[in-house]
């Protein structure tokens, strides 16, 4: 009798879930319709993910402890003409449980399409055949409520009623083997939480530290802001060594990324208490892209406070556009810009094509390749 009154508390703190990989990133996808009110996600969702936790493993839960696999979509059917489906993020604190929906991620965005048409959302999928290779694609307009921006989310599909076909042969750093490409075109992403592509009218503005030291840096904001520093401004020694590791294990080199990240946002406009936006980006030289065949720039970005061990996707975006733009500290450390129809960007596990349409200076939109999986789908408990 005791068991039985045990499971039916704690079955009522469960609701159904997937659980997906999107890009370099995973995390739970959920209906919106199996959540209680927004006001009540507080409590719900960091529990799901295991947080909050002192330890910064997430151990009782279904991250594992790092900002890359700590996140959430919430996903419903949209009633605007312009869209077949409605995504919101959420971004969950590790260690202090908070819930930040200040802005998008473009990894887990790749997923949003292909469960949204297997899940039934879509109620007239808009489905494509190449007559010359035989294969289908689906076609999914998704507006995301955290930066109001439309996202068309492109990829394989098979059968019929059609479903998300994941096989494929295509290869993105960061994941292993191959699968099939979905292809994410962010339309009209610049100004997505400032209003403007460069939030001061400025290509380069300079920061003033809490020690008194300046620093120049780049305020773009395209699909999600981004501080644009260059590495070689830090002060640090033999910056072509410079991975997550060995920012990891530099407290005070963390603690000043925080300070010029925390002056770029109160220069934006936005709140420096927030984690997730903006996000702070060391550029390195171009003498060190060069190094590498075929990169036109290398970066290495912070997230929620921890070296990324590739790019979020958002800021890869931010970062090719941001190489568009004339006078910008990406636009003057980028190399062979003018010949490449896309932006090859490096990052820790490899790299990425970022393609950009711009026009007057404007971002039309900005268009990149990922991968995604449905990993797994029942009830999550909190």
């Amino acid at each position: 009798m005791f068991a039985s009154r045990a499971y039916r508390q704690a079955a009522r703190r469960s609701f159904p879930a997937i659980f997906a990989r999107g890009g370099t990133s995973n995390g739970l996808v959920i209906h919106a319709h199996d959540l209680p009110p927004k006001s009540d996600w507080h409590t719900i969702l960091p529990a799901a993910m295991g947080s909050p936790d002192p330890y910064g493993r997430q151990l009782d839960g279904m991250g594992s402890g790092i900002s890359s696999t700590s996140k959430i979509c919430v996903l419903s059917p949209s009633s605007r003409p312009d869209a077949d489906v409605e995504f919101t993020f959420v971004q969950v604190g590790i260690r202090d449980g908070s819930i930040d929906m200040a802005g998008n991620c473009g990894n887990m965005s790749s997923i949003v399409g292909p469960v949204s048409l297997d899940e039934g959302l879509i109620k007239d999928p808009r489905i494509q055949l190449d007559s010359a290779s035989g294969i289908e694609t689906a076609v999914v307009r998704v507006f995301n409520t955290n930066t109001s921006k439309m996202v068309h989310s492109k990829f394989q599909v098979t059968g019929n009623p059609p479903r998300y076909f994941p096989d494929g042969d295509y290869e993105m750093d960061g994941v292993p083997g191959r699968q099939s490409k979905i292809v994410l075109s962010f339309i009209e992403p610049g100004g997505a939480k400032t209003g403007r592509t460069l939030p001061t009218g400025n290509p380069v503005d300079i920061l003033t530290l809490p020690d008194g030291s300046t620093i120049e840096a780049s305020l773009i904001d395209v699909s999600n802001p981004g501080v644009f520093v260059r590495a070689s401004d830090l002060g640090l020694p033999n910056i072509e060594s410079l991975i997550p590791a060995r920012v990891e294990g530099d407290p005070e080199l963390k603690v000043r990324l925080e300070q010029i990240r925390q002056a770029g946002a109160s220069m934006m406009g936005l709140d420096p208490k927030t984690e997730s936006v903006p996000k702070i980006v060391l550029i390195f030289p171009s003498q060190i892209t060069q190094q590498t065949h075929g990169l036109n720039i290398k970066c290495l970005a912070l997230s929620m406070g921890q070296a990324h061990k590739a790019v979020p996707l958002t800021l890869a975006l931010c970062l090719g556009a941001a190489c568009r733009l004339a006078g910008t500290i990406p636009n003057q450390l980028a190399v062979n810009i003018d010949q490449a129809d896309a932006i090859v960007i490096g990052h820790p596990s490899g790299r990425l094509d970022v393609g950009t349409t711009v026009k007057n200076g404007q971002i039309l939109s900005a268009e990149l390749h990922r991968t995604a999986r449905i990993l797994m789908k029942g009830e999550v408990f909190c």
